[in-house]
């Protein structure tokens, strides 16, 4: 032996240690220059409370290597630790609960615990021997499904016989559980922890009679204890000890109070953590008691009212972490674990594509002057994905006068493939008041994997309406929209269908203030134009050749209070900004106009999701959107009233309300569902 080697351990742990400190000291250097950290939960509105201690971590020059100086990088502890999952009542429900344990089981693959256990009620039971051998093959063939070992807990549903009484067995279906599914009470050890499971359905010791709502049957046998206590015994050197069973005893009430012998030896065991069990088919927390927690699950298939889910009572399983000197556990609802390898950039796109899935109508529905349709609407939906996808169909209204047949509708559409709804379209002769609402299209749609299927967000699509609105009157005192800051009047995208070239979008507006962003009359979400009057300063935004082409002026010249009359043009080539008739800047650029569907917003600009942003507070009036370039030079006087030519595809002189709509009176009658808050009012000029 070389005589150096006894100070190899010494050297390595200098080494170390010299590491770990020149680390800190940088580390140091850093934070004294760092803002301190945040409060903790700010903006958090879930699981405030820590239930354990962080985990054990320390600087380790040996286990970590940079190039780089930076914050100390704690090590977590190499001390072993290990995940189970535990599943509950499957069982007092519909045939289909099987399904929602399948689906469990697929989510607990992905996982990948050490092993699951079951509190009980595996098998519909209270039946005869045919009838519970074919559920126990279906629930085995289900469990069997899983990548890791399962262990089965007893239930009264897999042990209480309903055959005819001459046919009853002793025991009534134990025998037939444990050659099926195992021991009705045993323990294994794992990761020098010890996991027990017990029997709750051993009945009254006098009659043999088996009923958990009566206590005098819920007691635990002298064998069963004994056993117990030897057990306790056996891993008194373990980390942990974990119970299952499937009734819980501990709550009292028809249970009697059996339990409270059964917690006393647990007690005095000192390293039983946690018990669990099942069978009130919704969530429950009791303790900890004298350091023991006690859980109860819900369902993961079983008969469940779903009354209250973020209550506890939805189907789940439990998932628990397991380490030296505590556990973590955690409740996770079925279907909620997503497959990360499924999430590809092809199902990426297929899913955006579906998101934005646009249905082909037949064309508008006619709407009489006096309200009235009985109209035949045919819909057309390609699925643009490269999967199959589900979709339900329906139509729907928040006005109750429309009579729809079907409905709804429902079809699987492969790649590439159409399909054809047709609804029919029914309302009375009832007039026009401000409760009107446009039928909807209601669109569910769900995409089809081999694993799985991935619902999109709900889509409500207005079904495009041929109204026949009375024009309200020239009123002898001109109104204008009121705006409040927070509210803005959507023009659907579809009912303006500009084409690439020439356009002109003007208004006249008051506003009260103006903000660090304020658009006055927009649709820019990387795409398409707006009007923007922030900070006082007139601006005309519109995209081409790839880019935002803005014509705006040098410096803030509007007024608060005072009425402005603004015109964009954009010529085909050159956008011009006019405000009161005088050009106040320009730009030009060759290229295409990039437009999107988003809505176009007066009174705001619109986000991604098709929603108002950036408000405008004030009055607007005489919004005219036009197909050409209607002023050149340097000056025009603008005014009073926007006209109506055949180049318009918006005219809103803010007249009245006809119903719910805001009347246009361009061609297009591309009349504007005018929200309940929105008003009119004289504009004072």
């Amino acid at each position: 032996m070389n005589r150096f080697d006894n100070l190899a351990p010494v050297v390595h742990t200098i080494v170390s240690l010299l590491v770990a400190l020149a680390l800190c000291g940088a580390a140091g250097a850093q934070e004294a220059e760092s803002e301190p950290p945040p409060a903790d939960h700010v903006g958090h509105t879930r699981h405030h409370h820590r239930h354990n201690e962080p985990h054990p971590s320390a600087p380790d020059g040996s286990r970590f290597t940079t190039s780089r100086t930076g914050a100390v990088l704690p090590l977590p502890s190499e001390t072993d630790a290990f995940t189970f999952a535990i599943f509950g009542d499957r069982t007092g429900g519909p045939v289909e609960g099987v399904a929602v344990l399948a689906d469990a089981v697929r989510d607990v693959n992905l996982l990948e615990p050490d092993f699951v256990i079951t509190v009980g009620d595996l098998v519909e039971g209270y039946n005869a021997t045919p009838q519970w051998m074919e559920q126990m093959r279906e629930f085995k063939g289900i469990m069997d499904m899983l990548l890791c070992p399962w262990f089965p807990v007893a239930g009264n549903h897999d042990i209480y016989w309903r055959g005819p009484a001459w046919q009853r067995p002793a025991g009534e279906h134990e025998q037939r559980y444990e050659t099926h599914f195992g021991p009705l009470w045993y323990a294994f050890e794992h990761k020098n922890c010890w996991f027990i499971a017990l029997y709750s359905d051993e009945g009254d010791p006098e009659s043999g009679e088996k009923d958990f709502r009566r206590p005098e049957c819920q007691k635990m046998s002298p064998e069963q204890f004994d056993w117990l206590e030897q057990t306790l015994e056996k891993a008194a050197d373990a980390d942990h000890v974990f119970l299952f069973l499937h009734h819980p005893r501990w709550i009292g009430g028809g249970y009697g109070d059996d339990w409270d012998r059964v917690h006393e030896l647990l007690k005095s065991a000192g390293n039983v953590t946690a018990v669990f069990a099942g069978h009130i088919h919704r969530m429950r927390y009791d303790g900890p008691k004298d350091g023991i927690e006690y859980v109860t699950l819900a369902t993961t298939g079983g008969g469940q009212s779903g009354r209250v889910p973020s209550a506890g009572m939805l189907h789940h399983f439990d998932l628990v972490t397991v380490r030296k000197s505590q556990v973590a556990m955690a409740a996770i609802p079925v279907g909620g674990v997503i497959d990360v390898r499924d999430i590809t950039q092809p199902m990426v796109n297929d899913m955006l594509a579906l998101n934005g899935l646009a249905p082909d109508f037949s064309g508008p529905t006619a709407v009489a002057s006096d309200g009235a349709t009985d109209s035949l609407v045919g819909v057309t939906l390609r699925n643009p994905s490269g999967r199959a996808i589900e979709v339900l169909a329906a139509m729907d209204s928040r006005d109750s006068r429309w009579r729809f047949a079907p409905d709804h509708d429902h079809a699987v559409i492969q790649p590439g493939d159409t399909c054809a709804f047709r609804f029919n379209l029914r309302r009375s002769s009832s007039g026009w008041d401000r409760a009107f609402r446009s039928p909807q299209l209601v669109l569910d749609v769900d995409y089809l994997t081999d694993g799985a299927r991935y619902p999109c967000p709900q889509r409500r699509i207005s079904v495009p309406l041929d109204l026949t609105l009375p024009r309200p009157p020239e009123p002898a005192v001109e109104s204008a929209l009121v705006l409040g800051g927070d509210d803005a009047l959507a023009v659907p995208s579809e009912s303006l269908a500009l084409p690439d070239g020439p356009l002109t979008l003007e208004c006249w507006f008051n506003a009260e203030t103006f903000g660090a962003r304020t658009a006055l009359i927009a649709k820019t979400e990387n795409s398409d134009y707006g009007i923007f009057v922030s900070q006082g300063k007139p601006a005309f935004s519109i995209f081409v050749g790839g880019s935002y082409l803005q014509a705006a002026g040098e410096a803030p010249m509007l007024e608060a209070g005072r009425w402005h009359h603004v015109a964009g043009v954009y010529d085909g080539r050159e956008a011009r900004l006019y405000l009161d008739g005088t050009k106040v800047g320009a730009a030009e650029r060759d290229g295409v106009r990039g437009t999107n569907a988003f809505p176009l917003m007066i009174g705001a600009d619109v986000n991604g999701r098709g929603e108002p942003m950036s408000h405008f507070k004030g009055r607007i009036d005489a919004v005219r959107l036009s197909t050409v370039a209607r002023y050149d030079g340097q000056r025009f006087t603008p005014a009073r009233r926007a006209a109506a030519d055949d180049d318009c595809v918006l005219v809103l002189n803010m007249d009245g309300i006809v119903g719910p709509w805001l009347f246009d009176e361009s061609p297009r009658r591309a009349h504007v569902l005018c929200p309940e808050e929105l008003e009119l009012s004289a504009d004072g000029r």
